[in-house]
């Protein structure tokens, strides 16, 4: 099978399903797709989550782990798996922490289209995180507006987005 770029973003709240969606999603186009995983080992229960993804997937993932730099990692005609969004942009937000948004916001952007350049199905998982009230703290508010941001411009490059709520798509762009 030929795979032409194609991009999908699934959203959504917390343990609303996005992950498990997209693993079924990723495996219904390939019998051996990429998982590739953003996070940070950021203490105990993080790696315990970390260990507890890795041993859900079956011996079908090739699994990468990859806090940043997306682009390192060369792929053709494959379906990639990228878990998630939410993390990535965590880790470019603290180590450039000093920095605007706007300049994390255009490292990241920049990662993001040099990684999607081959032909391959990304499938990005992301959290919705807009959906609450403002938070009365500051750092959080800040992260909170650049992750809405690097949200909306992937859903903008997007062919399809998904939007799973109790574990229930809904289609907002595309087909899939």
């Amino acid at each position: 099978m030929i795979i032409h770029k194609k991009i999908t973003l699934i959203t959504g709240g917390q343990r609303s399903g996005k992950s498990s969606f997209a693993e079924r999603y990723a495996l219904s186009l390939s019998e051996s797709p990429i998982y590739l995983a953003t996070s940070r080992i950021w203490d105990d229960d993080y790696l315990q989550r970390i260990k507890r993804h890795q041993k859900d997937r079956n011996h079908q993932w090739q699994n990468i782990e990859e806090e940043k730099y997306l682009s390192q990692h060369h792929f053709d005609q494959k379906v990639i798996v990228i878990d998630c969004i939410t993390l990535w942009t965590t880790n470019f937000f603290f180590d450039q922490s000093q920095d605007s948004l706007d300049d994390i916001f255009q490292i990241i952007m920049k990662e993001f289209n040099q990684f999607t350049q081959s032909n391959n199905h990304y499938i990005f998982v992301t959290n919705e995180i807009g959906l609450g009230g403002i938070s009365m703290d500051p750092i959080q508010r800040r992260f909170t507006d650049l992750l809405g941001w690097i949200n909306q411009a992937i859903a903008d490059k997007a062919d399809n987005v998904t939007f799973m709520i109790s574990g229930l798509p809904m289609q907002l762009k595309g087909k899939l």
